[in-house]
């Protein structure tokens, strides 16, 4: 369990300075890319910390819990009291719970944690035809 926290881990941090990458060279990017990619990335490393935290689970409780912990964040967004608007402007507190409120960033949250669970498949299932593979022997 220790390798698999540590390589979700890695592929976190990975996904968090990509998504910070996103947002410094915005003007840079793609109008598409530049106004989505910050909050797709955001989701899968929403999905790559649950994985952290609960490697053991099924892939479908993790993406699930992923989902709705994207979910609820960008509906707390409504809430606009001055206490968690000053946490908001922060810069952590941007980052972890964003500023307003988008029906775009549902569809963005979907794609991020799908983009996660589907590569955790693939890669799965890699593994295992690598490892029926019989290996050659002198």
């Amino acid at each position: 369990m220790t390798r698999i926290r540590l390589i979700y881990a890695i592929a976190a941090a990975v996904v968090v300075l990509a998504g910070l990458a996103s947002r410094r060279y915005r003007p840079e990017l793609p109008q598409f890319l530049g106004d989505y990619s910050g909050d797709t990335l955001w989701a899968l490393m929403v999905f790559l910390l649950i994985s952290v935290a609960l490697p053991g689970s099924p892939l479908k409780i993790r993406a699930t819990t992923s989902l709705c912990i994207s979910f609820l964040v960008e509906i707390s967004q409504i809430y606009q009291a001055p206490w968690i608007v000053s946490i908001r402007q922060t810069t952590l507190g941007g980052l972890v719970l964003g500023h307003g409120f988008l029906w775009t960033d549902f569809a963005c949250y979907t794609a991020g944690i799908v983009t996660g669970a589907a590569s955790e498949m693939v890669l799965c299932r890699l593994k295992r035809s690598y490892s029926k593979i019989p290996s050659e022997q002198p």
